[in-house]
């Protein structure tokens, strides 16, 4: 369908400027779980109008608004396309700071599994967000349930980004990890590249509608890609992909030797945070980041 195919279908299907009828919590299928097109963002003008905005918007507000260190990339080096992307999700920061961390390439071939009950609830924020982010509806209660959609944009060359915790952090910890990803990566047979982003809940977390002051420290690690073993289930390989993901978080926080030192002892601190109050787990994760200064990869986002 045709760009503006899309765009008609999209105007004479949506309830402009309201919100859907049937309360999210009511189990109704076809209201529930009816799919918003997204393919026009996947054309050449979507393409193009995207790259304009990553670059001629997002990109300054984030270069004035933060300070950005991105660790590891090079382990896309020699990678072909398609991979998924698993990164822990506290900041709707998160998207965009990571499309721009992407090398350029693999950035105007990425798209990101968004919430199809918040982001695509009305059609203003359904577009926008396709639109700017190459987003797509995944199902909260698993991308399994989203698993048609993706494995399409897979067969295309598309690489997806996907939050496994299916929603923000309250308090900057890791939650629950829904394995709809490692399904996807199984019966696509691609690679899971975990990044763990450090920073973004301390510059904007849950609650705030504008970054704090004063350019934020933020940290983006790419981690080794995870293949599928022979044998091994979904139920198997989320496990690996939260793992992978706390030992580049205790990377973060510390340094390479020290984190895998503690890995190869089983000591890797637990991303769930500590057991304690909610407002001691939010106090704990709103830390202060040291600002590292410049380093070999620089102390700037990657357009």
């Amino acid at each position: 369908m045709s760009l503006f195919g899309e765009i008609e279908k999209v105007a004479k299907g949506w309830r402009w400027g309201h919100r859907p009828l049937v309360p999210r919590s009511v189990e109704l299928p076809e209201a529930q779980h009816r799919e918003f097109p997204t393919e026009w963002a996947r054309t050449p003008v979507g393409k193009a109008a995207r790259a304009a905005i990553l670059r001629l918007g997002f990109a300054p507000l984030l270069r004035r608004e933060l300070e950005v260190q991105i660790r590891g990339r090079e382990v896309l080096d020699g990678l072909e396309m398609p991979v998924l992307f698993a990164a822990n999700h506290s900041s709707h920061l998160d998207a965009p700071v990571l499309l721009n961390s992407l090398p350029r390439s693999w950035r105007h071939m990425t798209a990101v599994g968004a919430a199809s009950d918040y982001f695509f609830d009305v059609w203003w924020r359904a577009v926008g967000t396709a639109l700017a982010f190459n987003t797509f509806p995944v199902e909260r209660k698993g991308m399994r349930r989203s698993a048609g959609m993706a494995e399409r944009l897979l067969k295309q060359g598309w690489n997806i980004l996907v939050f496994p915790e299916g929603t923000r952090s309250p308090d900057g910890w890791l939650g629950t990890f829904k394995p709809g990803i490692a399904y996807l990566s199984i019966t696509a047979g691609v690679p899971i590249v975990p990044i763990a982003l450090r920073g973004t809940y301390q510059a904007m977390p849950k609650g705030r509608n504008w970054p704090a002051p004063g350019r934020q420290p933020v940290e983006v690690r790419f981690g080794e890609p995870l293949w599928p073993l022979p044998e091994e289930n979904h139920k198997e390989l989320i496990v690996r992909v939260r793992s992978s993901l706390e030992r580049l978080m205790d990377e973060n926080s510390s340094n390479w030797w020290d984190a895998m030192r503690r890995s190869v002892r089983g000591e890797t601190p637990k991303g769930s945070g500590p057991e304690a109050a909610h407002w001691r787990r939010m106090w704990e994760s709103s830390r202060p980041i040291e600002k590292q200064g410049r380093r070999q990869e620089s102390s700037k986002v990657w357009w």
